[in-house]
């Protein structure tokens, strides 16, 4: 059904998850084997950590860069990225922040979330690579800390990844979430969107989510990887 589906689209948007990335070998956050079992995030990835807790914030970013730089985007990321191309999907929004999709290749991608990828200062805001952290250097030219570019418990969304999302999630006919649990608003409010402006909507997750009432088809026995490998091969 999916194979009829992703023909018929003209548009077809792809939002993806914490798993697609588990799939690389990153661990996930919320699962029961997640970080945030380890971790108390309201005390490490928030801003009052970044004010107030300074040293134990680096500590925590510290490990997830390098982590991301312990794996490589699979090959579901390079499907997706090759469709992009031959114009199958037209864009990503992805809840991730790792950045293996544009490692992948793919260009049209929303980071709802940020990215690892880079830093910033907090007080004037120039911007780094992430090798900094891994050089284990955390401050500016300035004298500011350096931050993960990512959103923190207590920000909000980036502007231009939400409205570029929220036009994609408009424009779709198709519109396909890989990997995602959608408990994370306001992210879980696209499919939603692209379903109330006519798209058809596919859930591919592991576990069930509260929207797969609102799906048109749902699969959870299949790895991501694993279904778009079978349907490139169509």
């Amino acid at each position: 059904m999916l194979e009829n589906l992703l023909s018929e689209s003209r548009y077809t948007v792809v939002f993806t998850g914490a798993g697609m990335s588990t799939e690389s070998g990153l661990p996930d956050f919320r699962s029961s084997k997640g970080l945030w079992k380890q971790k108390d995030p309201s005390q490490l990835a928030s801003t009052d950590a970044l004010n107030h807790n300074v040293n134990e914030f680096i500590e925590f970013y510290r490990e997830r860069v390098l982590g991301i730089n312990e794996f490589k985007p699979h090959k579901g990321h390079f499907i997706l990225a090759d469709w992009e191309k031959r114009g199958i999907i037209k864009s990503i929004i992805t809840q991730n922040v790792d950045g293996f999709h544009q490692l992948a290749g793919s260009v049209r991608v929303a980071e709802l979330h940020g990215t690892l990828r880079n830093l910033h200062c907090q007080t004037c805001g120039k911007e780094y690579r992430s090798e900094e952290y891994i050089n284990e250097e955390y401050y500016c030219d300035c004298g500011g800390v350096l931050r993960p570019s990512v959103v923190l418990f207590g920000e909000s969304l980036p502007s231009e990844a939400f409205d570029f999302a929220i036009r994609e999630s408009e424009k779709a006919d198709l519109f396909i979430v890989l990997g995602s649990s959608l408990t994370v608003t306001p992210a879980n409010q696209f499919p939603l969107i692209a379903k109330d402006h006519g798209a058809k909507l596919v859930i591919v997750n592991r576990d069930q989510t509260q929207f797969d009432r609102y799906a048109d088809l749902v699969v959870n026995d299949k790895k991501i990887g694993e279904l778009l490998n079978e349907l490139n091969k169509v």
